[in-house]
């Protein structure tokens, strides 16, 4: 069996000219990852999921800390859009804390993936409708381009797994894998974006 490995975006080094190009692709590999994970047994199906949390954090903290900041100041009504993104976002990490203590081999895992999937694709539709389209005709694009470059450092500099870097065990348990990941992202994105936390 050949070993399935869903690329991230910018694996082809291809530019992203702004935020909204570089969010849209990370959509695309986000809906690759949950075909991955759905595909796979085993020890490919923890992998493929430990990438879609990663991904997941890194994509919904930047939107979180880059995208909605902006879109909340530049959008007539940006305040409305953004709260309901918002919203969607935190029923879906909590859909995403639930899988998380599930194996992925459990077999209630695929049925909640599955709400996940609906949740995270029904949001990402919304936001590519009434979010990315106004922003990228209102802004400046030197400043997309520059919030493109935060989320891509941030990306890289982001955490590969939950645990990691926690200093306590009290601290991981309060937070959960996944919130742990989230905070640790948001931290990689401000570092990124020239902000202390």
């Amino acid at each position: 069996m050949t070993e399935l490995h869903t690329p991230q975006a910018g694996d082809d080094w291809a530019a992203d000219p702004d935020v909204m190009a570089l969010l849209m692709r990370q959509h695309g590999d986000i809906r690759n990852l949950f075909d991955e994970v759905e595909a796979s047994t085993g020890e490919e199906r923890r992998d493929a999921f430990r990438r879609l949390v990663r991904l997941l954090a890194v994509h919904e903290t930047a939107e979180e800390e880059v995208v909605h900041p902006f879109a909340r100041s530049a959008l007539a009504g940006g305040g409305q859009v953004v709260d309901d993104r918002l919203a969607e976002e935190r029923a879906a990490k909590e859909t995403l804390a639930d899988l998380d203590d599930l194996d992925t081999d459990d077999p209630k895992f695929l049925p909640r993936l599955t709400r996940l999937r609906t949740d995270v694709q029904e949001h990402a539709r919304a936001e590519e409708r009434y979010e990315f389209p106004h922003l990228r005709r209102g802004a400046d694009p030197g400043r997309l381009a520059a919030l493109a470059k935060a989320v891509e450092a941030a990306e890289a500099m982001a955490p590969t797994r939950p645990h990691a870097g926690i200093e306590s065990p009290a601290a991981n348990l309060t937070l959960g894998p996944v919130a742990a990941l989230m905070d640790r992202t948001k931290d990689a994105v401000r570092k990124a974006m020239g902000k202390d936390g």
